[in-house]
């Protein structure tokens, strides 16, 4: 019998897998920026399925919280999944993912296959190596998880993320991305959430306003992302520590 934190994270994120798939082809169709949208909660749901299976019921009060899938979720299915990272750090490795039915040329997912990294998922998983050791004791204080699920492109492949669709198009799926951010939380019986990067940060602050909760602590760290400046000073030292300075 699955411990009852998995099942209900399993299920949240299955009914978040179902309704992203019906709302990422509304958003295709209402917003022009957006040219193809993947969904890899769906095609890769083995993988993130073992990801909350592993990790979701060992003990976590603290969320980190990140933005939506990049290169490393887009192939693996798991936030901030650095194909390397998802194998040699996760330990997750030899599952299949599914077809795609449509690919932009630009933005071909081999799955736990793909041999590029994503640099933001090796900082991310390297320093929660660096600051727990193995896998087990990491989850036993953090869970990692991205608000919205789909990874969105451009004509020409460019990366679309969340901030950039137009509230009247996009109100639904935010809602419900607020709404699974709030079941997991509950189901962590978490007591703080990181934010990564200022969209996370800003969708948890409407997320606490709106339903009035007072016992939820909210910071911040900034985004790994090699395009911030931030995440590059001194090779990475003032990035790894000021995220340091939160982590439980």
């Amino acid at each position: 019998m699955k411990n009852k934190c998995v099942k209900k994270i399993l299920d949240c994120s299955a009914n978040l897998r179902d309704k992203a798939t019906i709302l990422g082809k509304e958003l295709t169709r209402n917003c022009p920026n957006i040219e193809l949208t993947y969904n890899p909660l769906d095609y890769a749901w083995e993988i993130h399925k073992k990801y909350i299976e592993l990790y979701g019921g060992l003990g976590a009060k603290t969320v980190i919280l990140g933005m939506n899938p990049g290169h490393g979720m887009g192939n693996t299915g798991i936030p901030f999944g650095c194909p390397e990272q998802v194998e040699k750090y996760l330990k997750i490795k030899n599952i299949k993912i599914k077809k795609l039915k449509e690919m932009h040329p630009k933005r071909i997912v081999y799955g736990l296959e793909c041999n590029k990294p994503e640099i933001s998922g090796r900082r991310i998983w390297s320093l929660v190596k660096d600051i727990y050791g193995k896998p087990k004791n990491a989850f036993s204080k953090i869970y990692v998880m991205n608000h919205f699920p789909l990874w969105m492109f451009d004509v020409i492949g460019k990366n679309i993320t969340p901030d950039k669709l137009p509230l009247s198009a996009s109100k639904n799926i935010l809602e419900l991305c607020d709404s699974t951010v709030l079941e997991v939380i509950d189901a962590l019986k978490a007591k703080k959430v990181i934010a990564v990067g200022n969209y996370a940060e800003q969708r948890m602050n409407k997320i606490i306003s709106k339903k009035q909760i007072s016992n939820l602590e909210i910071t911040k760290i900034p985004h790994p992302s090699p395009a911030n400046p931030i995440s590059n000073r001194e090779k990475g030292v003032i990035w790894r520590n000021m995220v340091r300075a939160v982590m439980p």
